[in-house]
This record gives C-alpha cells, structure tokens and sequence, in this order.
C-alpha cells in the first residue's frame, strides 16, 4: 500500500491492533504512513536528522497512545499527523541548539498554516461529521474555555500545566474544563438528536 492511498478502515484497524500491542500491526501502521509522516516533519523542520527524531519520537507515542485514539474525533492520518506536528513543534521550541534553522530555506507557509485555526487541507479533508459536529459544538464554547480544553486533550497537558500557561489558578482551569465538557457532550446529544 503506498502512502498515498492509505486507507482510514486499514489505519483505523491497524490503530486498534497496536493499542492491543500487536507489533506487527504497529510495522504495517509504520511501513504505510512513515513516509508521509517523515515529508510532513521535514516540511516543518527542513533537517533531515531532526525529522527522523521526530518520526521516531512520533512512532514511539503512537505505539503508547493507541489506545486513546478515537475514530469519531480525527481520522487516523488526521491524529498521526497532529502527534508529529506537536513534536516537530516541540523540537523547534527547544532552547538547546540541536536544531538549527536556516532562514532562507525554512518554510514560512507550514508555520503560518500550523499557527492558523483553520484546518489544513489534510484535516479538512480527512474530517467526519462527528468531527465536524465537534468542532461546531467547540466553536460554541467561551474562547478561554475552548483554549483550556485545546490545552488539556490536543496537546496533552496537565491541568496544572494549562494552568501555567494561561496564567490562570488551576481551580479555574479544572471548572472550564468540566463545565466544557459538559456542555460539549450536551451540544452533540442535541446534535446527534437532530440527524
């Protein structure tokens, strides 16, 4: 299979299987999507060395958060891409200097289009319409609500670590959270009511 017809019901079984940590499953998961996933970082990161760490890093999370995939959320190439993304980010936000950007080939596009909210043309075209109807019901929420769960289960922080960052207490942080989700699951029961 090469990586420009992968299959979502493929990836999405192959998912199921590494969360059961089935490794040959995890080789077929990686021999299908790393060469994608590998052109994606390089487009962010331009190194060679740095992309492959950021496979291999990637890779590595994947195999360990299998598990709390969700198909009615993103699409597996949506969620894989999204994990490499956050790491090639967490590379360049590093203070040490293993990864030295050149400014006249470094991408400037792939930084805007990461920084933008709207979605890339993978999500977009990769996007359910129970991610549709998540992202509607998002939209709805407060703007410091919806940034407090982005913080929390798309980047994966700690509540104390939202806290941090929005310099805000973490009683404050632990109530968005909860009543956002709250209303979240409401907006979609209405939603899925409605089809």
């Amino acid at each position: 299979m090469s990586s420009t017809d992968l299959q979502p019901a493929q990836l999405k079984t192959w998912l199921a299987a590494v969360a059961q940590k089935d490794a040959s499953a995890f080789r077929s998961l990686y021999d299908a999507t790393s060469p994608k996933l590998f052109g994606f970082a390089l487009r962010i990161l331009v190194k060679r060395e740095a992309a492959e760490e950021v496979l291999q890093e990637s890779f590595i999370n994947i195999w360990n958060s299998a598990s709390s995939y969700q198909a009615s959320l993103a699409a597996p190439m949506t969620w894989m891409t999204t994990i490499v993304r956050n790491k090639a980010f967490d590379i360049l936000r590093r203070t040490d200097h293993d990864v030295e950007i050149d400014a006249d080939t470094f991408d400037k596009e792939v930084i805007t289009a990461m920084e933008s909210a709207d979605p890339t043309p993978l999500e977009a075209l990769e996007m359910s319409a129970d991610s549709k109807a998540l992202a509607h019901c998002l939209a709805r929420l407060e703007g410091l609500h919806r940034q407090a769960i982005a913080l929390s289960f798309y980047h994966d922080l700690s509540h104390s670590e939202v806290a941090d960052q929005m310099k805000l207490p973490i009683g404050t942080i632990k109530t968005w959270i909860r009543r956002g989700l709250e209303r979240l699951r409401t907006c979609l029961g209405k939603l899925e009511q409605n089809q």
